[in-house]
């Protein structure tokens, strides 16, 4: 009995050395992991001039990688608030209303954003911005 138990011990070994390192490689090689950073509540403004106000309310989520840059981002947020707040009431009927226009916007925004990360952080650190909802009325 006991040379089976010992037989079945010395068996299990070598198994139990070779999943640890199976679970080791994978992370070794994972990419970073992408995170998104929802801006919440979403924007909401007036931009434009004349006797009607135009309005725009926009749902936005920076992309990041790592959980590390997810936190940093998070920490500026203020920040990143301010400038696409300023950046939305500075537009126009006609620069919105073009056509591409939200792609243009957004392409700008994320800009700006990358442009304030630099100068707080020393890097970009947010991949992309997206429109998850943008509403121009």
């Amino acid at each position: 009995m006991k040379v089976w138990i010992a037989l079945l011990l010395a068996l299990s070994l070598p198994v139990m050395a070779f999943a640890e390192d199976a679970e080791k490689e994978p992370q070794e090689d994972a990419p970073p992991t992408v995170a998104y950073v929802s801006l919440v509540p979403a924007l909401v403004g007036n931009f434009g001039s004349g006797p009607k106000l135009k309005f725009y309310k926009a749902d936005i989520a920076l992309r990041v990688s790592g959980t590390a840059t997810e936190g940093k981002v998070k920490h500026h947020e203020p920040l990143i608030r301010n400038q696409l707040v300023m950046l939305f009431s500075q537009q126009t009927e006609e620069s919105i209303g073009a056509a591409g226009a939200k792609e243009a916007l957004r392409q700008e925004a994320l800009k700006q954003v990358q442009d304030i990360l630099t100068q707080e952080e020393g890097r970009p650190l947010v991949d992309d911005l997206l429109f998850n909802n943008l509403i121009i009325q």
